[in-house]
């Protein structure tokens, strides 16, 4: 329903904000509400969540898209319900939640407030390689499997992986696409003509 609110921070307690816009207060529940406390009585844009329960609603509110994104995410994990989830953020960066998922560690992730060694577990077994499509800034190159050449090396081909997280969306499998993508790498396009091209290839 919301993606965002822009307005006044009119006030910031331990738990919340107030963000003020066109006469109505938004009570927001971010995951460190102090960082906004520089920001009182000026313009800010907040992402939001909004979460519905039979006894209550909540706004959840996030500084960037990616930080929603997770949160959103470790909402589908077993055992951790908001609250968790708002107290990862709060404490970790998105790059340390989403490599410690990738790379299987429990230490650290036993480190969050509320995480056990068995949600830690229950995290990992249900984001570990599911989160290229939510926060794809924290992952290498998709196409990039080690066989490149040596010549390629001047950055990546932008229209090629917004076309690649079109077709993870669409509900391919990274095998998948990293497949048909070498079959296009050489080729120059724009994001919409490769997804076109890589959707013919796939049906093939």
């Amino acid at each position: 329903m919301y993606d965002f609110i822009k307005g006044t921070v009119d006030y910031v307690g331990p738990e919340y904000i107030v963000v003020e816009n066109n006469g109505i207060g938004y009570q927001i529940v971010t995951p460190n509400p102090f960082s906004y406390s520089s920001n009182v009585q000026q313009m800010v844009q907040v992402f939001i969540y909004h979460h519905v329960r039979e006894d209550a609603e909540s706004l959840f509110g996030f500084s960037t898209r990616i930080e929603k994104a997770l949160f959103t995410k470790l909402l589908n994990v077993t055992g951790i319900g908001p609250k968790g989830a708002l107290a990862v953020l709060g404490s970790g960066q998105v790059d340390q939640v989403v490599q410690a998922i990738e790379n299987e560690d429990e230490a650290f992730l036993v480190k969050f407030p509320g995480v056990g060694k068995k949600t830690a577990r229950q995290m990992i077994l249900d984001l570990k390689g599911k989160l290229e499509n939510v926060v794809p800034d924290y992952f290498p190159n998709l196409f990039n499997d080690g066989s490149a050449s040596a010549g390629k090396a001047t950055g990546f081909n932008e229209a090629l992986e917004e076309a690649a997280l079109a077709l993870k969306a669409l509900g391919y499998s990274d095998k998948e696409v990293q497949k048909v993508a070498k079959k296009l790498d050489d080729e120059e396009m724009s994001t919409e003509q490769y997804i076109k091209k890589a959707l013919q290839l796939m049906l093939k």
